[in-house]
């Protein structure tokens, strides 16, 4: 099997019947809408029994394994986290031991259900591309396979079954948004819509620190970047394949790039808005309606919501971000004279218009400060912006300097 068609995607979803992968909703957004001035119908793959679509792919290769009648009896992959858990359900269920190489940086919560999942954890290097050559050498032990994380057929016409659901679900879909690591989802997708319906956008979505398929699309030849840095660990593959590309290439119409901010943004309104609970790649998908990156305008649009498993660490930093933009989270630094009484009345500020006091730093120390000066640092929480600038005024009428530090 050298490339991917119709067919093999069809074989693939025909074998989903083991209680492995299930079949994953589509739920319509009404806040997304309006602000897109589009339909738009989330398909909920973080809902997938591992928590993202990575599971289809590895359900379909076990199952190759096992056609071939293989002597394989373990196999090993590398995976910051999604096709990890993916592969130790699979492999589970296909009574296979399983070894997954992961960056030692790899969200604990996906390390912590990799192994729960029954697989061998391994952490090793700091990023993806290491913990592949590491496990790549793992698999040249006897009766071992590696299981590539995109560039396998059989995982690309697994992860390609969200396209015929999407296509069965929303048959009035015009554009269809899909995350883009490796390439292996949207290049299954892609199969799918255009066999099917090519008259269907398909849109993929990189983060702009980890785009390599822009410039692998400009070179005609995978492109690969040594280090990313993205919130989206999910889609910082560093890379994409041969096989990948081609498809990417034949059935991809428009390739965006996202900040890491925007990103941020599309989690939380889709925890706000949608009430759903996605990691950095899964939000990378509504990021270019969140910034007009395409004219959706008038159409029924699908995003892939990819992923789910987002640490917890990394939430309570993107609430923080986006907090701070909101200026919800408001830091405050004021110039006063060092005397008794002042800390109670700037606090008496806060409280006065309902605002709560986080933290307090008192700064003497600081080249900047005259003799008898000093630095009160307030981390407060607000409303919102007008409530923000009326403590600032009001702190400014009383006769102090401040700066808003955030």
């Amino acid at each position: 099997m050298t490339g991917v068609d119709i067919e093999d995607v069809r074989a693939a979803a025909e074998q989903f019947d083991d209680g492995i992968v299930e079949r994953t909703p589509v739920d319509r957004s009404r806040s997304l809408g309006e602000m897109a001035d589009a339909e738009v119908f989330l398909k909920m793959e973080h809902l997938q029994r591992t928590g993202s679509f990575k599971t289809r792919g590895a359900s379909n290769k076990m199952a190759s394994l096992r056609v071939a009648d293989s002597v394989v009896e373990r196999v090993v992959a590398a995976s910051a986290g999604n096709h990890a858990q993916g592969v130790a359900l699979a492999a589970s269920a296909a009574n296979l031991d399983a070894t997954i190489v992961m960056p030692q940086d790899a969200p604990q919560a996906k390390i912590d259900a990799t192994r729960e999942y029954g697989a061998e954890v391994v952490l090793h290097g700091r990023d993806f591309r290491t913990a592949m050559d590491h496990a790549e050498s793992l698999a040249e032990a006897d009766r071992t396979e590696f299981v590539h994380a995109y560039d396998d057929p059989d995982i690309v016409a697994g992860q390609a079954t969200v396209g015929l659901e999407i296509l069965e679900d929303v048959s009035e879909v015009d554009t269809v948004i899909v995350p883009i690591g490796g390439g292996g989802l949207i290049g299954g997708v892609g199969v799918a819509l255009k066999a099917l319906r090519p008259d269907v956008r398909l849109v993929g979505v990189q983060a702009e620190s980890a785009a390599t398929v822009p410039r692998s699309l400009e070179k005609g030849e995978p492109h690969t970047e040594d280090e990313v840095d993205t919130i989206a660990d999910g889609i910082a593959t560093g890379g994409i394949a041969s096989l990948t590309l081609d498809l990417i290439d034949s059935h991809v119409d428009e390739v965006v790039t996202v900040s890491d901010g925007t990103i941020a943004r599309g989690i939380i309104l889709l925890m706000e808005r949608a009430k759903q609970v996605v990691e950095g790649a899964g939000a990378a998908a509504v990021a270019p309606l969140v910034t007009d990156a395409i004219d959706v305008s008038g159409e029924t649009v699908v995003p892939v919501l990819s992923g789910g498993n987002i640490d917890v660490s990394m939430l309570q930093t993107v609430l923080t971000h986006e907090l701070t933009e909101r200026n919800r989270l408001l830091q405050l630094r004021v110039l006063i004279d060092d005397q008794p009484g002042v800390l109670e009345e700037i606090s008496g500020v806060a409280s006065d218009h309902s605002a709560n006091i986080r933290t307090v730093h008192h700064y003497r120390a600081n080249a900047d400060l005259d003799v008898g000066e000093a630095y009160i640092t307030f981390e407060m929480e607000t409303s919102g912006t007008e409530h923000a600038e009326t403590i600032k005024r009001t702190i400014r009428d009383r006769g102090y300097e401040i700066t808003q530090v955030n």
